[in-house]
């Protein structure tokens, strides 16, 4: 794929770490998170599964056009395990320690007011959760395409332990690549809606060359299920206690529910989202799953819109 292809951004971020109990925590800075206020506060955005923070450049450029974030303080954080940040040093990932590393990295980068707040995919599941107990911190938040899970029943609870256990005992690694090239081109197998430049940008971002070879900027461990049960209950309780207005982005293209072999509908998921006392969901023409990708200017609209700025969204 040559070089001309590559995306330039239009607003180029600077990196940053944090200590974040006790693992060295990368983000990306647009802007200067200091002059956040109560009528702008700091965007804080949290990627999905498999994915790291400078996937939302394509965005952030987008949302630099719209009136009033000129100079808007930006922030997007590589989860544990992804990215520049330092993986968990266990052999499992799990949900509350991202929801305890959220709440470590909203106290350091806006110490004394809440945050707009936005997720896509795990990362917009997890957002929800931590908005359940900590709404004080987010002014408004924004889910794109974090559906959640099927539901469990606790007959599941032994199967998931016995996959889990047999499970850790192997070795897992993640598939390398011979080249740059072979990183976009992965990546837009994995998503044929991503524009060929923006794929051969994101894949330096998304991988690193170690011993020859492009490795994948995630730990390998992010592979392994998690035993616990998904207890939709429980996730209710969540959502019930929400006190910030949310908005939920889907792509009209996407097939999140046929991963789940019919264990989970979307007519399910909008029975779970009544449970939000202020919600309300927008659809994306033309764009899937990864729709800050697909869409990343008609996404830019929408939130505009919903955090404070005058333009109205467009699909």
């Amino acid at each position: 794929m040559p070089s001309t292809l590559t995306y330039v951004p239009t607003h180029p971020a600077r990196s940053a770490f944090l200590s974040v109990r006790g693992l060295r925590c990368h983000h990306l800075i647009w802007g200067d998170p200091g002059r956040a206020t109560p009528e702008q506060p700091l965007l804080v955005l949290m990627h999905g599964w498999m994915d790291v923070g400078a996937s939302f450049q394509f965005m952030v450029d987008a949302l630099r056009l719209q009136p009033g974030w000129q100079d808007r303080p930006i922030v997007a954080v590589d989860w544990r395990g992804f990215g520049l940040s330092e993986p968990g040093g266990s052999d499992s990932y799990f949900f509350a320690d991202y929801l305890a590393d959220l709440d470590e990295i909203l106290h350091q980068l806006s110490p004394g007011q809440p945050v707009d707040l936005l997720g896509h995919s795990m990362g917009g599941n997890v957002v929800m959760l931590y908005a359940g107990v900590r709404s004080e911190r987010i002014r408004k938040l924004v889910n794109l395409e974090g559906f959640g899970m099927p539901a469990t029943v606790p007959d599941d609870a032994p199967g998931r332990y016995i996959k889990w256990l047999d499970e850790i005992r192997q070795p897992v690694q993640l598939k390398d690549y011979d080249g740059v090239a072979g990183v976009a081109r992965r990546l837009q197998a994995n998503n044929p809606l991503l524009r060929a430049e923006f794929a051969h940008w994101l894949a330096q971002h998304w991988a690193r060359e170690e011993n020859g070879r492009w490795v994948i900027n995630a730990d390998a461990a992010h592979k392994r299920p998690q035993p616990f049960l998904y207890r939709v209950e429980e996730v209710h309780a969540f959502l019930a206690r929400i006190g910030c207005p949310v908005l939920f982005v889907e792509g009209a293209q996407t097939l999140y529910f046929m991963l789940f072999g019919g264990k989970f509908s979307r007519d399910e998921f909008l029975q779970r989202v009544t449970h939000v006392p202020d919600f309300r969901l927008e659809t994306l023409d033309q764009a899937g799953h990864m729709l800050h990708h697909d869409q990343p200017e008609a996404l830019a609209a929408h939130l505009a819109a919903f955090l404070g700025a005058s333009a109205a969204p467009t699909a």
